[in-house]
């Protein structure tokens, strides 16, 4: 049997999507120049699981990340492809990062910078989704280092006490959900 839990998904040299501020798709540069300096406009998505007790899967970015290795993010980050569609794109993440199937609601997208020391940024315009995950996630150890479940109240906690070990755009994230989309969020954080 092969061993796809460090299975290579994702590498520096693949093409990103450039789009304008109205998303709109405006060329492919390769990921390492999209993430190089103050970054270039892409397009990107996040998705956050959460299971039947209401708590949010977290992963804990893989310590060969360039850009904030060994950072607490939610479920799921990634871009799409050249013509794969942006839940396409997500849903083959969640297979590629944790062996995992969901079904995914498309929430709202944004735009954001965040610099990472000198070794890049993150300019992405980012499409976020939440999803239910019933079964178990298994990761690919090349993009995470290790998986938790926390819960919202626990979370709340976190990012007052330890804000600095936590992905910015994660935090921008919850920020909005919480405040813009409380009733879509609550349907997933309230336990079944």
């Amino acid at each position: 049997m092969i061993d796809t839990s460090a299975r290579i998904v994702s590498s520096e040299n693949e093409s990103l999507i450039l789009v304008d501020e109205h998303d709109n798709e405006t060329g492919l540069l390769s990921k390492a120049d999209c993430h190089d300096g103050d970054g270039i406009l892409h397009r990107a998505f996040s998705v956050f699981l959460f299971n039947s007790d209401g708590e949010l899967l977290l992963q804990q970015r893989a310590r060969g990340k360039r850009l904030w290795p060994m950072y607490w993010s939610n479920s799921c980050c990634s871009h799409p492809r050249q013509g794969e569609s942006i839940a396409l794109a997500a849903t083959r993440r969640l297979q590629d990062e944790l062996h995992a199937i969901s079904s995914l609601e498309f929430v709202y997208k944004f735009s954001y910078q965040a610099k990472y020391l000198e070794l890049g940024s993150e300019h992405e315009l980012c499409h976020v989704f939440l999803g239910r995950l019933d079964g178990s996630a298994t990761p690919n150890r090349t993009e995470i280092e290790a998986l938790r479940f926390i819960s919202v109240v626990e979370l709340e906690e976190a990012f007052r006490s330890n804000p600095e070990i936590y992905t910015p755009w994660f935090k921008m994230e919850w920020q909005r959900l919480t405040e813009n989309f409380a009733a879509t969020l609550a349907r997933y954080t309230v336990k079944n």
